[in-house]
């Protein structure tokens, strides 16, 4: 235990001899921390597309399209002049803009020639959003139209109007009596919200600082193979072994000290989101403590292998970067993971950043408990157990 200790000692004062590492260390994941899950709307705030519109019709019909679209949950409508949205939409700071022209009215509605002008950046997925909403919300308006022209064709029928003006006055009071009925329309879905005692309410921040939690644990313990590099070439591997040390004690004593670095790390990064963020981790300690060990466990026990195939601290310095912002990508730190084809959401659990990150989420956002996070914290110990016992075999002292 006194070897492993020293060792994990030794380690410390050997990455922490340059300032440079302290600022990776603690500095860019909270900057990191701050500016990506900072910037990620809450609860209370709309995160509803911007759609900005310009009304040159101002007719019944447009202000009924536009009551639609405010309605929606997917578009916050913005009403603009049309010189306002040119000067938005040019210099990119509307994405998309719907110009409501002046022909449209109800004659146009009624004769299948309305049109209005849709305007989206180019590759652009919330123009994608907004373009179905605007449909949505002309198709509303339409149904109306179509039916009070229904109840006009058949009030003809039975020649009811006396005068071109007097069929007018029966189809918009046709229209309003559709408008009405349509707005009280009963849902024909009704949707059961379930709750528990221990509910909470769904932060994307919290995912967010959850991703970049994984994140910023992965890559440095991917380091520990420019650590093994570095005293290669320093010569201390050499030296170690004239002492009675087995490489699975050296190596665990590597291992122990950079994930309880790690867990420093951690912890200053979940009092930051605490503190600063007032972001919750969950309703039981204990158990964002099980889950963020195992993952230093088999980040360590990765970068352990990793060191055994590397030579130089060049080499290990761009790889680890590289695989763990490769893993943290494809394990659901930065998107979700819903957001995957079905048959990549089956192959990424081959990686540990997946579990991890999925243990995280049923904490933060699930509510879960330490029953809940053993399947995970289970996986995750045994990427550890596998790749610190490939380590072993194929580590060499020079």
């Amino acid at each position: 235990m006194k070897k492993i200790f020293a060792i994990a000692w030794k380690d410390a004062i050997v990455r922490f001899a340059s300032s440079s590492e302290l600022i990776f260390f603690i500095i860019l994941p909270l900057i990191f921390t701050f500016l990506l899950a900072g910037g990620t709307p809450s609860n209370d705030d709309d995160n509803r597309v911007r759609l900005v519109v310009v009304d040159q019709a101002n007719t019944v019909i447009s202000q009924n399209i536009i009551a639609e679209l405010d309605k929606s949950t997917a578009v916050r409508p913005e009403v603009l002049t049309l010189d306002e949205a040119e000067s938005q939409f040019d210099s990119r700071r509307a994405t998309v803009v719907l110009v409501i022209p002046a022909t449209l009215d109800l004659q146009a509605i009624q004769d299948g020639t309305a049109q209005v002008d849709f305007r989206q950046q180019p590759n652009n997925l919330n123009a994608t959003v907004a373009e179905r909403a605007v449909q949505t919300a002309i198709r509303s308006v339409s149904s109306a139209v179509n039916a009070a022209n229904n109840a006009v064709k058949t009030a003809e029928e039975n020649g009811t109007f006396e005068s071109e003006a007097d069929r007018q006055a029966y189809f918009e009071e046709s229209l309003k009596l559709a408008q009405t009925m349509q707005a009280d329309t009963p849902e024909r879905v009704t949707v059961v919200e379930g709750s528990t005692p221990d509910r909470i309410e769904y932060d994307p921040r919290a995912s967010s600082s959850a991703g970049q939690l994984i994140t910023w644990v992965f890559i440095p313990l991917f380091g520990i193979s420019g650590l093994f590099a570095y005293e290669r070439q320093q010569g201390t591997l050499r030296r170690i072994l004239t002492t009675p040390t087995s490489k699975a004690t050296y190596l665990l004593g590597t291992i122990s000290g950079q994930v309880v670095m790690a867990l420093v790390q951690m912890s200053l990064l979940i009092l930051f989101g605490v503190f600063v963020m007032k972001l919750g981790w969950g309703r039981e300690p204990l158990a964002l403590f099980v889950i963020l060990t195992a993952a230093a466990l088999a980040a360590g026990a990765i970068g352990t292998t990793m060191g055994t195939f590397i030579k130089t601290e060049g080499q290990a310095s761009g790889l680890s970067i590289m695989m763990g912002m490769v893993m943290a990508l494809m394990g659901g730190c930065w998107y979700p993971m819903e957001l995957f084809p079905a048959v990549v959401q089956n192959i990424v659990k081959i990686l540990p950043t997946t579990w991890a990150m999925q243990g995280l989420l049923d904490l933060v956002l699930r509510n879960g408990g330490l029953v809940e996070i053993l399947p995970e914290a289970g996986v995750l110990l045994g990427f550890a157990a596998i790749f610190f016992s490939v380590g072993v075999m194929r580590f060499r002292y020079e």
